[in-house]
């Protein structure tokens, strides 16, 4: 008989903390109500109380996570001048079953993402080592509408439980404020860039504690407008708290740190992530000009917001018009630089459990207006605008300060793992409690209970940092070839021909060619190195494994699939029907019409059987999601897109939809880029420069154990200036 504390071992740990469920009641009024929720196994549990502080009370619906489920995270709205983040939960059979909750933080969302997709792998395992193959048919799937079910006993338990969100109360009363969870239950490692930076960054000025850097590569490039700078500064707080505070439009909480805007309002919310707000600025500051004009200054710009698989924020803001807001009498309409924050977080101090995080303040100075100076004297930088906007870093890390010292006793974590067994919570199996509202919701169904030593699907991704807290780089060569591992080495090769490929993209000719591609190799993108769990290093990424054959450049009023099978493809012609392996990725892109990216790369030998590439190709969906990871890297181009793309490796199976095609002698997968609200924002910004980027992309398969690292690149590819009007109709 296994001891308790044996068997508390081998269950996995279960997700719960406070969620909104939002929606419209039988009035056609929008309702927000405060709900606990429990994940555990497969099991997704809801209550109006929270269960280890009232184990008499029964969940007001239960089930399991159907293999339909999807979730998705929709970005950030004002209920009520409250910032929630939203949360959508559908059927990816019937979009008529859809809900959604609210969170306190992007942070919070990404959890509960994690923590559904943990409850669908173990749904999909349950019934893979079922022999009688049950499927969950059409009424045990999640229901909006009609009364709740009967429940029955799931767990007997919360143990290991892991909490995710504020409770309902300290949420509304402070919505802008989430306290950053304990270290030790750090389950995003913190990352650094995954290609090579290509901005040289020049200290200009030390002052306030701040470091101001001038970008030298760019002052000396044709291509950029102005001069490009930044303020870097470290605040002690987490990246939400300041990502909240830079959002916020509270002129009570604005002018504590932020010395020259006046007042901001919002104009219009776009999304979840992108709206645009009109604000002006301090007159004080425009003294100087009263005698030419008047000296009252307003301005219009969008902010678009993302936030990275490591909890890193990145906000962009860019001069706009809007149709609400015309040149107002009395005000000079000024047209603002485009500026970018970024907030990375960084591990505490040894010995503390308080938060920081890198703030970086970038801003683009024209050579005109505010960048007279660099044309006059660098020494008159401390009385221009740029300056008193840069050192707006430091009015930040100042104000947040006070803040945490004054609210220190009432913050508290929000997401801790419960050290002591929690007090037995009994689900059973009367009657739910009869709905307040005919809310709209997903009905839970009636389930046999889960197998009690079901371990969990998901490994932790704590890694050990080194003494600096940080990544670290090193030049270093492979312990022994990727290919050895995955290939087999002793059957011959074959010849890859790369003239017999033709795509309706054409190759480069040299480096300077517009509508093209090129295959770049590895040298400028980092993966995990062989010792990357013990000390979390990583290398150049070294020669891709497989050879980039050709590109195609499609566009269709339909979303385009499973490319691969059309007669005239790379993969259907004589030359590639004989080679052992093509990987084919199809990126869709959402557009009017859309289009479809698509790159083929070729292996001149069989995969070896049982190697990670051989698990990542004749795998389950599960497995593929988990494992592939794309890093983007902006080469040429306007560095507002630079940053908005970014530079860290994405878990494309996480961040949007992937389709996967396995057949023959081929793998294609069909990234959905319109799946998620983040990615369709960057791609909006990324095609109207287009024309004038120069993008490199690397794919690969992420490395987790010991016998699967070093990490390897499956394929580059560079795309040089692409133009959509020369994509090929399909």
């Amino acid at each position: 008989m296994v001891g308790e504390s044996e068997k508390d071992a081998v269950v996995g740990p279960t997700y719960g903390g406070w969620v909104y469920h939002m929606g419209l009641n039988s009035l056609g009024y929008q309702f927000c109500h405060a709900r606990y929720l429990l994940i555990k196994g497969k099991y997704a549990v809801m209550f109006k109380r929270d269960p280890s502080e009232y184990p008499g009370r029964k969940p007001i619906r239960q089930g399991v996570v159907g293999q339909y489920l999807m979730v998705e995270e929709i970005g950030r709205q004002i209920y009520h001048g409250r910032v929630l983040y939203l949360l959508k939960i559908y059927s990816r059979m019937d979009h008529t079953k859809q809900g959604q909750f609210g969170c306190g933080s992007p942070d919070e969302v990404e959890k509960w993402i994690t923590a559904f997709q943990h409850a669908k792998e173990e749904a999909e395992y349950d019934l893979e080592k079922q022999s009688s193959r049950r499927f969950i048919n059409g009424e045990a799937e999640f229901k909006l509408n009609g009364p709740r079910k009967h429940n029955r006993a799931y767990a007997k338990s919360l143990n290991k439980l892991i909490y995710i969100g504020r409770g309902p109360e300290s949420l509304m009363r402070r919505p802008s404020v989430v306290a950053q969870e304990p270290d030790s239950e750090n389950f995003y490692s913190k990352g650094e860039s995954d290609a090579v930076e290509q901005a040289d960054w020049r200290c200009f000025r030390t002052v306030n504690g701040l470091r101001i850097f001038e970008d030298v590569a760019a002052s000396n490039s044709k291509s950029e407008k102005g001069t490009i700078m930044k303020s870097v500064g470290v605040v002690k707080a987490s990246p939400d708290v300041i990502f909240e505070t830079i959002m916020s439009l509270d002129k009570s909480v604005r002018h504590q740190w932020d010395v020259l805007t006046g007042e901001l309002e919002l104009v219009e919310h776009i999304d979840g992530h992108a709206d645009i707000v009109y604000g002006t600025f301090d007159t004080k500051y425009f003294k100087r000009w009263k005698s030419f004009f008047n000296s009252k200054r307003d301005f219009l710009f969008s902010r678009y917001w993302r936030r990275d698989q490591d909890g890193s924020y990145y906000i962009t803001q860019i001069s706009a018009t809007h149709i609400k807001r015309p040149p107002k009498r009395g005000y000079c309409r000024l047209s603002l630089n485009p500026g970018v924050w970024e907030i990375t977080p960084l591990p505490s101090r040894p010995g503390t459990t308080a938060p920081r995080s890198l703030v970086t303040q970038i801003m683009e100075i024209t050579t005109t207006g505010w960048g007279r100076w660099k044309r006059s004297h660098y020494s008159q930088f401390h009385s221009t605008v740029p300056y008193v906007l840069l050192c707006r870093t430091a009015g930040l890390r100042e104000y947040l300060a006070a803040e945490n010292e004054v609210s220190t006793l009432n913050d508290r974590s929000s997401m801790g793992t419960i050290s002591k067994v929690a007090k037995q919570v009994d689900i059973g199996s009367q009657q739910c409690e009869a709905p307040e509202t005919s809310e709209q919701f997903y009905d839970a169904i009636m389930a046999d209970d889960p197998n009690e030593d079901d371990e969990s699907s998901e490994e932790d991704e704590k890694k050990p940092l080194n003494k600096k807290g940080n990544h670290q780089f090193r030049k270093a060569t492979w312990t022994y070839g990727p290919a050895r591992r995955e290939f087999l080495v002793n059957t011959p090769a074959i010849h890859i021909d790369a003239s017999k490929f033709r795509g309706s993209l054409w190759p480069a000719a040299n480096g300077k060619d517009s509508n093209c591609w090129a295959d770049p190799g590895g040298k400028g993108f980092m993966v995990r190195g062989k010792t990357y769990n013990k000390d979390y290093l990583k290398i150049p990424g070294g020669d891709p494994v497989l050879k980039l054959l050709a590109v195609d450049w499609y566009q269709s009023d339909e979303k385009l699939d499973m490319i691969a099978r059309h007669p005239e493809c790379v993969v259907q012609s004589e030359a590639g029907k004989k080679l052992p392996f093509i990987l084919v990725v199809n990126l869709q892109v959402p557009a009017r019409p859309n289009y479809s990216l698509v790159f083929y790369f070729g292996s001149n030998r069989p995969i070896r059987s049982g190697s990670l590439l051989d698990e990542f190709v004749h795998g389950d969906d599960t497995f593929r999601n988990s494992r592939f990871k794309l890093i983007p890297s902006i080469v040429e181009g306007y560095w507002v897109v630079k940053r908005a793309v970014g530079t860290k490796a994405c878990l494309l199976g996480r961040a949007v939809t992937c389709h996967y095609l396995q057949e023959h002698n081929f793998l294609e997968i069909d990234v959905d880029i319109g799946s998620s609200t983040v990615a369709r924002g960057v791609i909006g910004l990324v095609l109207g420069y287009v024309t004038n980027l120069v993008v490199d992309l690397a794919v690969l398969i992420e490395a987790k154990d010991e016998r699967e690292l070093p990490e390897y690149l499956l394929g580059t590819v560079r795309i040089s200036r692409i133009k959509p009007e020369s994509a090929k109709p399909f």
